[in-house]
């Protein structure tokens, strides 16, 4: 994520997003996601916001690796987490089968369209085989921003699970809703996930 406007917004309101996405309990998308990855398993915690689902799978054994572009979100997962979370944008995933699962949960949909397909890629090829990708996207058309000027690449289902084999995954679970957000506003979503061969 590289809009300034967006990381600006995500800044401002840090504390109050952590606030919205803390739970005592990992909710039932990221619980599946932990299922599915090996104890002791290193985690790419994509656009890693406050840190409360690197906390969940911390202390479910895994390993994250949480990043954000957000200095506001990454220093409330350092101080309120405890975790070892680092300033990273998109461009900066790199390595080669150095993950067992990857979270991008509602982060990747503030990529520019064009890019999506190199992230997706780059995020394949640190995925070590049989691992696991994990991305949430609000679901429509072209690309706006929202009420508090965050810039939104939406996507239908069709685009993501294009987004998804083109890079190697094959496609695994797809979950369609409607949820509201940091913006108040009630959206549509579709969640996904992959397994590299």
């Amino acid at each position: 994520m590289s809009d300034a406007r967006t990381i600006a917004t995500y800044n401002a309101k840090a504390q109050e997003y952590a606030r919205i996405v803390t739970n005592d309990q990992p909710d039932q998308s990221l619980q599946d996601f932990i299922n599915l990855l090996p104890k002791g398993g290193a985690v790419l915690d994509l656009g890693c916001g406050p840190g409360a689902a690197s906390f969940h799978m911390q202390n479910a054994g895994l390993v994250p690796d949480p990043i954000d572009a957000s200095e506001k979100m990454v220093a409330i997962a350092q101080e309120k987490f405890g975790l070892n979370a680092r300033l990273g944008q998109f461009d900066d995933v790199a390595g080669v089968a150095i993950y067992d699962g990857v979270w991008a949960n509602f982060s990747l949909l503030h990529a520019p369209r064009d890019d999506l397909p190199r992230y997706f890629n780059a995020l394949f090829q640190a995925t070590k085989p049989g691992g696991v990708l994990h991305v949430g996207m609000k679901t429509g058309e072209g690309t706006a921003r929202d009420a508090i000027n965050r810039l939104y690449t939406y996507v239908t289902v069709g685009d993501l699970s294009r987004l998804f084999t083109d890079a190697g995954y094959a496609v695994t679970f797809v979950k369609e809703g409607k949820e509201a957000g940091l913006a108040g506003t009630i959206d549509p979503f579709a969640i996904m996930r992959g397994e590299k061969p």
